[in-house]
């Protein structure tokens, strides 16, 4: 077990070694997410696969730019000076390449940085690729031994050596590098630079001077011939020296005249040499005036301020962390400023609605997924997005301090952070947040010294608000102010932490007291069931009808809640105890729904009626919740359970859908009628047809008998022949209403999830596929057609009995029939007594049995 832990740990102080790294240890080796990026790089990558930020990988490149210094002299001098391979170059010039060779294959399990994403690629496949295509053939040329060169061609040593030159792209990787980090002098780099620059320069230009007089066909006739005839038969090393005496003679000056070109060769290639030499000591010139008087200004006050840091930490003796934790901001500033990112001044730069556009897409879908904005409107959330400004954070920096002023509160978006608590001294980490989290909230909202330092465990992205901004906003959107405490104070309960508990009871006495910023009402007291608070409310002036978007006041969710205290407070402070939400539900009917018998009576004794409501709505939510008491209360309290709802839905159409005789016998004799229609023209007796209830139609049938003497001729007529057969009417009256829960009646901008309405049923949706000139099928249009009885059964279903219904008018309504009934995609219909197909209703015979199933499950 220590030694898991022992790894463990190691893994984890690897993990933090890395950001670290690329934090401001070694600035261009980082690359920072992308805004709203959900993590910064890939940390454990797929075995055998190497990250190039990885320290051993970064010693073996640093080793080949050695190797490569050697390759940028020796392949010109081979170039001009050499005709054939020679020891102890051509030796070297070997392990050189193996050297490189082996770079060849291990660069097939490097990751590469997504350029689009800015993740670590550690796929092997697209590695390989991306390789392929872009280096690895000149890689792989420039490898070539010297000898095979030879044997290829005599002709082409020299030109196999130059190729070499292509690797000298490291060697400006490096210098790149080396000019952002803060170890080494930018002025020293940028002239070693340049120095480099110029020697090869010079290097080249002597070996490829001397070529032209190696290989001219007159070795005198040639500007070293000319002073020393039998150059030839001096020493390499006196023939190098010499060409790069002239070399650096004519780069400094246009020459002494004691070495100048003789043939016409010399003197075209001396032409373009000192042409080229304007450009080099323009470019040098003017390099190192930029350094000396100007230099990069931005790298040169980024420098400036890292060292004004060192200087004031050192000064005043700041602890060692302190100041890693000044320079690591300071450097991370720089990045996020200076290399190509520059994300909060390009969103600064842009018009605010493009700006609130942008940060709606990238941390919209992070901000609704925080406990504290959980069930506010869409227009707080959008508000809030657009406010918030994304900041970095390298490792082990301090984001809040414990008793801090609270000012801003976070959102971490990427990245891991512990909470700590300093006890005498002592720091211990209690918590650790990762991405999704808020930090700060509690001190923000309570108005309280931060309780916790919260310290980065690696390279954080965070989302910073601050506590007046968010405030302003709060204040215009009072009802999502409500939630937000309801939720921070439903969070501090949840966490069973002694130290949240007290953090709890203060905020609760302080919202009593009134001493909170955030906007409280009505609604909220209410929902607490607080009546301290919801009675320093009402004494401040507050309007004990307010309501919210939903048309809800505090008495309709004091009703609900059985809160007997604050309904009393409410009606003392003449609240109106028949006010109408939006959906027609008054307190009454709330008390009632839930069952608080103490409320009610209170209710009725203050004026209270049940006919200030939609009296048809509370019939039929009875109905569909098969409670026969509760319908029976409503009589009791003088409604009219008869009446519709305003879609023309009857309580009597829901009893039928649930097939529940009691209820539908209590109906009756309440006056029902069975023949009301709805808005899309279906009878109580329609639907019990259609679903083949017969008891209810036995009903149906001795309820109009009793009625067919008492009613006029203007009476709906009864039905004389066969309905249409739409399957069984599974509409609204089967779903049960919402939970009444507390949590669910939060006062919110977002519209409210209404009740389902006959409209939303199955039984609405194929009614409305069936009409014919309006697409609503009428009671009259289904009465055509012959009252044609069959029974029809699923193959699939195992279904022996069948069921008896009408056969529809036509084949396409029979599939659906058979779709809707047993719950399946209807293909064919079969005839039982000889297994034949059928595809047209009319060969269909009173009596037939139909069997429904699908193509691939019937033979």
């Amino acid at each position: 077990m220590g030694s898991l832990r022992s790894r463990g740990r190691n893994e984890i102080d690897e993990i933090e070694q890395l950001s670290r790294e690329s934090s401001h240890f070694s600035l261009s080796t980082g690359i920072l997410p992308s805004l709203g990026a959900r993590s910064n790089r890939r940390v454990k990558l797929k075995r055998f696969i190497v990250s190039p930020y990885d320290h051993k990988y970064r010693i073996w490149e640093t080793f080949l730019v050695v190797l490569v210094v050697y390759t940028a002299w020796v392949s010109p001098f081979e170039f001009g000076f050499l005709r054939k391979p020679r020891p102890p170059l051509s030796i070297t010039d070997n392990i050189v390449n193996a050297f490189f060779a082996m770079d060849i294959i291990m660069t097939f399990f490097v990751g590469y940085l997504d350029k689009s994403t800015y993740l670590l690629v550690d796929d092997r496949k697209l590695i390989a690729f991306k390789y392929l295509r872009s280096w690895f053939l000149l890689d792989l040329v420039s490898t070539i031994p010297s000898e095979v060169a030879v044997r290829i061609s005599s002709q082409s040593y020299g030109f196999f050596n130059m190729l070499r030159l292509w690797r000298l792209r490291r060697v400006s990787a490096l210098f790149a590098r080396l000019e952002k980090d803060r170890n080494f002098n930018y002025f020293w780099v940028r002239c070693a630079k340049l120095i480099c620059v110029t020697l090869f320069a010079v290097h080249c230009a002597a070996c490829f001077y001397y070529l032209l007089a190696a290989r001219n066909h007159d070795p005198v006739n040639t500007w070293i011939g000319a002073t020393n005839k039998n150059y030839l038969e001096d020493s390499l090393w006196m023939r190098y020296v010499t060409s790069m005496y002239w070399s650096i003679t004519t780069l400094t000056t246009v020459g002494y005249g004691d070495l100048h070109p003789v043939n016409t060769k010399e003197m075209i290639f001396d032409i373009f040499y000192m042409l080229f030499n304007l450009g080099l000591t323009a470019y040098l010139i003017g390099n190192m005036t930029n350094l000396v008087v100007h230099g990069t200004s931005r790298t040169r006050n980024f420098r400036d301020t890292i060292q004004a840091a060192s200087n004031f930490a050192h000064r005043n003796h700041l602890p060692p962390r302190l100041q890693d934790q000044m320079l690591a901001h300071l450097c991370l500033k720089y990045r996020t400023d200076s290399e190509g990112l520059q994300q909060q001044e390009t969103l600064d730069a842009l018009p605010k609605a493009i700006r609130s556009s942008i940060s709606h897409f990238l941390f919209y879908s992070l901000m609704d997924k925080v406990y504290l904005f959980r069930g506010v409107s869409n227009d707080l959330l959008f508000q809030l997005v657009s406010e918030m400004k994304a900041e970095y954070f390298p490792p082990k920096e301090d984001v809040i301090l414990q008793n801090e002023a609270p000012t801003d509160f976070y959102i971490l978006v990427n990245g891991t952070a512990d909470l700590m608590v300093n006890n005498s001294g002592t720091e211990t980490a209690v918590k650790e947040v990762k991405a999704g989290d808020i930090i700060g909230e509690i001190g923000v909202l309570c108005y309280r010294p931060q309780l916790f330092t919260v310290r980065t465990k690696r390279l954080c992205q965070l989302l910073r608000m601050n506590r007046t901004t968010f405030l302003n906003i709060i204040q215009a959107n009072v009802g999502d102010g409500t939630i937000i405490m309801n939720n921070l104070l439903q969070h501090l309960k949840e966490m069973n932490d002694p130290m949240m508990e007290n953090v709890l009871l203060e905020t609760e006495n302080m919202l009593k007291r009134g001493k909170m910023d955030l906007p409280v009402n009505l609604c909220f007291a209410a929902i607490r069931e607080d009546d301290l608070l919801l009675h320093q409310l009402l004494k401040r002036g507050l309007d004990p009808n307010e309501s919210d978007n939903n048309g809800r006041t505090p008495l309709h969710i004091a009703a609900a809640k059985g809160s007997l205290n604050c309904v009393l407070l409410l009606l003392d402070y003449h609240a109106d105890p028949n006010c109408r939400d939006t959906e027609g539900n008054v307190p009454l009917w709330e008390a009632m729904v839930e069952g608080h018998e103490n409320v009610v009576k209170v209710l009725l004794e203050h004026g209270a009626t049940i006919d200030a409501g939609d009296v048809g709505h509370f019939a039929c939510t009875a109905a569909e919740q098969s409670n026969t008491k509760l319908l029976k209360e409503i009589v009791r309290l003088g409604g009219d359970v008869t009446r519709p709802r305003a879609t023309g839905t009857s309580a009597l159409h829901a009893a039928v859908c649930e097939e529940n005789i009691e209820m539908v016998k209590y109906l009756l004799e309440q006056g029902a009628d069975v023949n009301k229609q709805d808005m899309h023209g279906w009878t109580a007796k329609d639907l019990a047809e259609q679903q083949g209830h017969e008891d209810i139609k036995s009903l149906f049938r001795e309820r109009i008998h009793e009625r067919v003497h008492m009613e006029s001729s203007a009476s709906v007529p009864i039905l004389k022949t066969g309905i249409r057969f739409l399957g069984r009417f599974t509409s609204e009256p089967n779903i049960r209403p919402v939970s009444r829960d507390v949590s669910f009646r939060i006062p919110e901008t977002r519209p409210r999830r209404k009740t389902n309405n006959f409209e939303n049923s199955l039984f609405g949706i194929l009614a409305n596929q069936s009409g014919h000139k309006n697409g609503l099928a009428t009671v009259e249009e289904s009465r055509t057609g012959n009252p044609v009885r069959v029974t029809i059964s699923c193959a699939e279903k195992d279904e022996v009995a069948g069921k008896l219904v009408l056969l529809p008018g036509s084949f396409k309504e029979l599939l659906e029939l058979g779709s809707n009934k047993f719950g399946i995609v209807a293909a064919k219909v079969m005839s039982k007594e000889n297994n034949a197909e059928i595809d047209d209703v009319d060969v269909i015979r009173d009596g037939d049995h139909l069997i429904f199933a699908t193509d691939s499950n019937h033979t």
